[in-house]
């Protein structure tokens, strides 16, 4: 097969890829359920809530991986949120059961093609990588028998009295300036300052953290920050993406400080769709703005910092390094 056709395949099978993981989650939002709040908390979801994790590795999943696994342990009835791969589970001594299905994650990544490189070289240009998506299978603790012990133990969740004050030791410890008052929760990307009402305006308690960490979510998006762009207006595209952005980065922090996610603003529910109908590489992009924005958050509480410092694939990535080479 010549070079041109296999770059043409690898490009086929990563829109595909885009489109299958895009008109999944499309599904899922119009059928009024959101794939990062679906069923937890309630009896229909039987895993702990909690970020996905490498058993072998012990490293998060991030990203549109988050979504992936979720939707897989919700859909199955999975106990846990431990997954490996089929070789992973041998290197441990257990094997997966005859007649498991496994789940679909990503490892994502760009490369500079030989031929972009000399391009650019001729032309004194630097040369422009491109992206691309490798799909990998993994399988729940749940699929596999004859694992270690350590490993199909579910890590205990937090406990409930420590979570409200580690919200609250981490919004000091951000910095970024945090106003209590109003009847209104937003974030002034002019002024970089959030502002949320008291939390005695709430019904729970709970709910005004959930509320502090979608909109600190948005202020990590500011150019002294991660430098994303949020000049979009009220109504437009560019600013549902960046409310998706900050939905998604609520979600990942709240599930790793053992917080229930909810959808914060259920009315912008139509224009994701638009967003992700219109841009098939919109949900991972935005997934992947909002591991780094969960990421950024929790790095100041000291205890969780370094284990949601993973990368997009954890799995086996020098390996799809090596794939993603020019052939």
């Amino acid at each position: 097969m010549s070079k041109h056709a296999v770059r043409a395949r690898a490009g086929h099978d990563r829109t595909n890829l885009y489109d299958e993981i895009t008109d999944k989650i499309i599904a899922e939002l119009e059928a009024g359920r959101v794939p990062w709040v679906q069923l937890w908390g309630t009896a229909a979801a039987k895993a702990p809530l909690a970020m996905p994790k490498n058993a072998s590795t012990d490293r998060f999943y991030s990203g549109i991986n988050v979504l992936l696994l979720w939707g897989s342990t919700i859909e199955n009835g999975f106990t846990g949120q431990s997954w490996l791969t089929f070789r992973q589970t041998l290197s441990l001594g257990g094997h997966v059961r005859r007649g498991e299905r496994g789940t679909t994650v990503v490892y994502a990544d760009r490369f500079v093609p030989s031929d972009e490189k000399r391009r650019a070289a001729e032309a004194g240009q630097e040369a422009q990588a491109i992206p691309f998506l490798k799909r990998f299978t993994v399988f729940n603790c749940d699929q596999c028998d004859q694992l270690p012990d350590e490993i199909a133990t579910a890590a205990p969740l937090p406990p409930p009295g420590l979570i409200e004050p580690t919200v609250e030791a981490l919004i000091k410890a951000t910095g970024i300036t945090f106003h209590i008052g109003g009847d209104r929760a937003f974030y002034v990307p002019a002024e970089d300052y959030v502002q949320v009402p008291p939390p005695q305006a709430y019904f729970e308690p709970i709910n005004w953290h959930r509320t502090a960490l979608h909109e600190l979510g948005h202020a990590t998006g500011h150019r002294s920050r991660l430098n994303r762009d949020q000049n979009g207006s009220y109504g437009t595209k560019k600013y549902a993406f960046e409310e998706l952005v900050a939905e998604l980065a609520a979600a990942f922090g709240c599930a790793s400080l053992g917080i229930v996610p909810t959808v914060r603003h259920s009315d912008y529910i139509g224009s994701w769709v638009d967003v992700l109908r219109n841009d098939k590489r919109a949900i991972v992009r935005a997934a992947s703005q909002a591991s780094k924005a969960a990421d950024y958050l929790l790095g100041f509480v000291p205890d969780i910092a370094p284990a949601v410092a993973a990368e997009t694939m954890v799995d086996e990535p020098e390996s799809a390094r090596r794939l993603a080479s020019p052939c």
